[in-house]
């Protein structure tokens, strides 16, 4: 909680004690009916500000990575309920977190990965969500129903998770194997000359150059932080873009023959091509949960809420995952979702590759020198 939280809740909490005295100076029978009018205008109150279910309230302005939605699921939100959804995108959770923070993003729903949401939390930028207007929510997985970056859910509901890795064309790298050398080590990175992407996200390059050191992806530690960066740094000589939403049209269009980069979007782009293929290093991968959520400053609360629920319709969300090629946390669309997909280890790991994968948490004041270091690093 904020240090302005704590005296607010101090002064409400005198006043509170001020007001308690003052009226055990009257009538007892005056203090109970006052008493009895301020719960009834705080029920009244709530009452407004609740959403119904299906209510629609406004258009609504969608925050979202780019190639993360079926364009028909939203064709058939407008249809539905007749409004007009206007979508924009950004390619990093920094991005998405520095243009909320700073006023300039005027959008309903967002879809931010696992540890953003605790640092939006922290910083009291999501709307919590009133899942009164959302009963879809228990179509959810178990094993998504208490997330450490929100365990009650309060503020968000998983989208779709997956993991990040590398996308490699096998016609030109002979032997694969499943390691972040093919990134960072200049025996095999450096000889494939320069034909190599990095995302261009503090977390997920940092991270991936933590998991080939040998260190925890979500180290505070300085100077295993420096080492990260200065393996980005050299790996700038053989690396021909660091970027988070071309990487598979690199790859697929021989600029690149490795490319870092999520699960969904390379199994989506390579389909049945049997000439490229998406591995999980064996030195440490990123799973990740990416979640709706509705921001403070929403225009439009109640058609996030109902949007919210419409995708976590099972037959939505199956269309979502058949789309997108990324796991689906709802359990209920399981039987809707293609068997290309369900048996798909890349998509769905098996339990061996699970023990393996970790999650990217809030690093607190690190956060800052994550994204200082993998930027003097890039450039």
């Amino acid at each position: 909680m904020s240090e302005q939280g704590t005296v607010t809740k101090r002064w409400l909490a005198m006043m509170a004690a001020v007001a308690l005295v003052l009226s055990a100076c009257g009538d007892e029978a005056d203090v109970e009916e006052e008493v009895d009018a301020g719960d009834g205008e705080t029920e009244e109150a709530a009452a407004d500000e609740a959403c119904e279910v299906d209510e629609i309230d406004g258009d609504l302005n969608l925050y979202n990575w780019s190639e993360y939605m079926d364009p028909e699921l939203i064709e058939r939100f407008e249809s539905e309920y007749d409004v007009s959804v206007t979508e924009d995108f950004y390619p990093s959770n920094e991005e998405l977190f520095a243009r909320v923070e700073s006023g300039g993003a005027q959008y309903d729903v967002i879809v931010p990965s696992d540890y953003m949401v605790d640092i939006m939390i922290q910083e009291d930028l999501l709307l919590p969500i009133d899942f009164s207007a959302v009963p879809n929510v228990d179509n959810l997985d178990d094993d998504f129903a208490a997330p450490p970056y929100d365990p009650d859910l309060e503020f968000s509901v998983p989208y779709q998770w997956g993991t990040t890795g590398l996308g490699v064309d096998l016609d030109v790298v002979d032997d694969v194997e499943p390691s972040w050398d093919l990134l960072f080590d200049p025996d095999v990175a450096g000889e494939l000359d320069g034909r190599i992407s990095i995302l261009d996200d503090p977390r997920e390059a940092m991270g991936a150059a933590l998991y080939w050191l040998g260190h925890d992806p979500n180290t505070t530690d300085e100077g295993e932080l420096q080492e990260a960066a200065d393996v980005i740094s050299e790996a700038r000589e053989w690396t021909a873009s660091f970027t988070s939403d071309q990487y598979s049209d690199l790859l697929l269009g021989g600029e690149t023959v490795v490319a870092h980069g999520y699960s969904g979007n390379f199994l989506d782009n390579f389909g049945d091509d049997e000439s490229y293929a998406y591995v999980i290093p064996e030195e440490g991968a990123t799973i990740w949960t990416d979640n709706m959520a509705i921001l403070e400053e929403a225009a439009s609360p109640c058609t996030a809420h109902t949007f919210v629920n419409f995708l976590l319709d099972p037959e939505n969300g199956a269309q979502l995952t058949n789309w997108t090629y990324y796991a689906s946390p709802n359990e209920a669309a399981t039987e809707f979702i293609v068997d290309d997909v369900l048996d798909d280890d890349a998509i769905y790991p098996d339990e061996e590759t699970r023990e393996n994968l970790y999650f990217l948490e809030d690093t607190g004041d690190a956060e800052i020198l994550f994204t200082d270091l993998f930027t003097q690093a890039r450039n």
